[in-house]
């Protein structure tokens, strides 16, 4: 069973940082590519970034040198960290997971319940 629960959103300032977290069941961390989508009030849903199993990664252009994936497969949480952060990125962000390595697909699979982040000029 698919089970994806996210913490650590919350509001900042431009340029300020903020950590998201996903804890996952052992089936999920084992069987799907992990990442995360956004999506702000009235746009469209948008994959931010992926990891693969062995840690191979890929990232949306709008958030390359500032977004950071990670996981830690011992205890099972799938980690996005966010520097540098704009106003744009503002949006309910969701932990993903899904059969397709590609940001693209994030939104398409099993999903969380959202995290709410917020980033003020």
């Amino acid at each position: 069973q698919v089970q994806l629960v996210e913490s650590g959103g919350g509001s900042v300032q431009a340029g300020g940082s903020l950590r998201l977290s996903c804890a996952a069941s052992a089936y999920t961390f084992g069987t799907y590519y992990m990442g995360w989508f956004r999506q702000a009030p009235g746009k469209e849903r948008e994959g931010v970034a992926i990891i693969d199993i062995d840690g191979s990664t890929n990232y949306a252009d709008s958030v390359k040198g500032r977004f950071t994936i990670s996981k830690d497969n011992a205890k099972r949480i799938l980690y996005l960290q966010m520097n540098s952060l704009k106003p744009e990125d503002t949006a309910t962000y969701y932990c993903a997971a899904t059969n397709v390595f590609a940001v693209w697909a994030l939104s398409t699979g099993n999903r969380g319940q959202g995290t709410s982040v917020t980033v003020s000029s």
